[in-house]
């Protein structure tokens, strides 16, 4: 079972999310920037970004290994990877 445990800190402008995905043994620990204006698009009404950096990881786990997950890198750049992104988390968190 895979668990991903997702802790955000607010900095200016948004959110610095630390990101431990962990399963079978083993963990992947990843830096993910929230920008506020990401997760009012996103996650509109959300208090933090908790949910939305939870329900990204779930998805790109479903395409590819923790292992391949960039270690650092903005929100919005799981787009330049995957179109459909945005929609699927809306998606998932609606």
């Amino acid at each position: 079972m895979t668990t991903i445990d997702v802790s955000c800190e607010a900095d200016a402008g948004g959110w610095i999310c630390r990101v431990t995905v962990a399963d079978g043994g083993s963990s992947t620990r990843h830096d993910v920037r929230v920008g506020r204006e990401d997760l009012e698009r996103l996650a509109p009404g959300a208090a933090g970004p908790d949910a939305l950096v939870r329900a990204a990881f779930a998805f790109l786990l479903e395409r590819e290994p923790k292992e391949s997950i960039l270690r650092t890198f903005d929100l919005p750049v799981i787009g330049r990877y995957f179109p459909s992104w945005e929609a699927d988390v809306r998606r998932r968190l609606g």
